[in-house]
């Protein structure tokens, strides 16, 4: 008689797809659906694609009681003595495993907001929760015709479900948003710590994810270094079942380098370090930011199309040889942790005319997300533009955000319209929410390509050369620009809003637009 039987090993599997696929995906869903078959409760919206859905899902739940129930009959047989195959050995784990992450996802959430301010703290609640995770991994799996486990597979299995939890905990709270664009790059920064094959990555990789630098693109504002952020705070830490304690304080050991903020030689200073007397200035020994970043600690350099080209092959030699020099040293010193970098730049332009090199592109690019601007995401789900203005209008003041969005969203309608561009992606639509909590009204910047247009309307209108059609044209699209809005290009000139649409001079759209 089978260890177990066919309906089990069609549940098992499905559970175990679901427990090493990525959440944010729609195949989440889909192994749910699988394990569950008519029992599947159909739910109002993806709770990846609408995140206001608290906790787990009934479907998760009713997967969880059908779980522990199969593990609790299985450990009885094993005790018995029945044997299973070496197949459903395997499946009987990945059920031991799912199950214990969702037993102690409390505990690890618990830990990871105590993290934030007391480490010891954090040691405390984490020790007494391996505690009792070692007790449950003894009993469902330190059992005769399983595989043998030491303290150290325990520990292993501990430090992989946190490691899991970290991931989704960075990855959900600060990629906020409805769209499916930003679940896809939820799912993209899920990808970046794990790669698509979870089972690859548990196996041998979590040791050497440092070895890939990730890339991340997209325009100002959307997000680069909070995806960076989550990538660098969920990287795999071992646990040490003897002091009960992680190898590395997570939050402390991710840094953060701006270097459009700083010159070539403060950067050189910032990443490498400098020896005492190798510059004016340098009036003592500095250790820099590859120093003194631990084996499981991350260094972010933003905006790193613009780094100087002689400083680009220097980090070149960092991502090759993983050594350095310190400015004014000819030692070798040693980097272990991970590199993430982000622009805003189109870097095939910058390597075309040279400002960037071939070489450190594709170094970088083993490992590449893109952010989609607020346009991108709006467009998909209107809705999209709520959320996020609640989320921002919260996080101001509290309380009272809820109040606060409804002004804003008000103000957005009746001022900007909802096909305004957000040039400035999320960072804009925060200065929108905190601009109509102080002044009650916002004003988007002009575009910088009006300035030269205006003038040169003027110097037409001056001359008498425009028919009145051409004027009416021009001065709309140079409005347009300034503010970004049909909408309100229509209220500032008192026109119709499908009279300034057809009224628009394209090509002078065309012209500010690439300027």
């Amino acid at each position: 008689m089978a260890w177990l039987t066919q309906d089990e090993v069609r549940f098992g599997r499905a559970v175990s797809h679901l427990a090493y696929c990525n959440p944010f995906l729609p195949e989440r869903i889909e192994f749910e659906r699988e394990a569950l078959g008519e029992q599947f409760i159909e739910q109002p919206g993806d709770w990846n694609v609408h995140p206001e859905l608290p906790g787990d899902s009934p479907n998760v739940e009713r997967i969880l009681a059908r779980v522990f129930a199969l593990l609790e009959a299985r450990a009885a047989a094993l005790q018995r003595g029945t044997r299973p195959t070496a197949a459903e050995a395997a499946v009987y784990e990945d059920l031991v495993l799912f199950a214990l992450f969702h037993r102690y996802d409390q505990d690890f959430d618990r830990v990871i907001r105590v993290a934030g301010g007391s480490a010891r703290a954090a040691d405390a609640r984490i020790g007494q929760a391996y505690e009792r995770f070692a007790k449950d991994v003894t009993h469902y799996l330190r059992r005769p015709g399983l595989r043998e486990l030491g303290d150290g597979d325990v520990a292993h299995f501990f430090a992989g479900l946190f490691q899991v939890r970290r991931a989704f905990h960075h990855i959900f709270r600060n990629i906020i948003g409805v769209s499916k664009p930003a679940a896809r790059f939820r799912a993209a920064v899920w990808q970046s710590v794990f790669t698509h094959d979870m089972r690859r990555y548990r196996r041998t990789l979590y040791e050497r994810m440092a070895d890939f630098t990730s890339l991340i693109t997209g325009p100002s504002g959307t997000g680069k270094e909070l995806a960076a952020r989550a990538i660098g705070l969920a990287r795999y830490v071992p646990f040490d079942p003897v002091k009960r304690v992680f190898a590395e304080n997570v939050p402390a050991s991710f840094h953060a380098v701006n270097l459009s903020a700083l010159s070539p030689t403060l950067i050189e200073s910032e990443l490498f370090g400098h020896r005492r007397g190798a510059f004016t200035g340098a009036v003592d020994d500095r250790t820099g930011w590859l120093e003194s970043c631990p084996p499981l600690g991350t260094v972010f350099l933003d905006e790193i199309g613009d780094l100087d080209p002689a400083i680009q092959l220097k980090l070149l030699r960092v991502l090759e040889t993983r050594t350095f020099q310190r400015i004014g040293e000819t030692n070798n010193r040693h980097f272990s942790g991970k590199v993430i970098a982000a622009t805003n730049r189109n870097l095939a332009d910058q390597r075309r005319r040279g400002a960037f090199r071939d070489d450190l592109y594709y170094r970088l690019c083993a490992d590449m997300i893109t952010a989609p601007s607020l346009y991108e995401r709006v467009a998909d789900s209107p809705e999209e533009l709520r959320h996020l203005v609640l989320f921002l209008s919260c996080r101001a003041i509290g309380e009272e955000g809820e109040s606060l969005a409804d002004d804003v969203l008000r103000y957005i309608d009746e001022h900007l319209g909802a096909d305004y561009p957000w040039p400035g992606n999320v960072r804009e639509l925060d200065q929108c929410v905190r601009n109509v909590l102080i002044r009650r009204e916002y004003r988007p910047s002009v575009h910088a390509g009006a300035s030269g247009v205006g003038v040169e309307l003027g110097q037409a209108v001056t001359e008498g050369v425009l028919t009145f059609e051409e004027l009416l044209g021009r001065y709309c699209a140079l409005v347009y620009r300034q503010c970004g809005s049909y909408s309100e290009t229509a209220r500032r000139l008192g026109l119709d809003r499908r009279t300034v649409k057809t009224r628009v001079d394209r090509e002078l759209l065309r012209v500010t637009e690439s300027a």
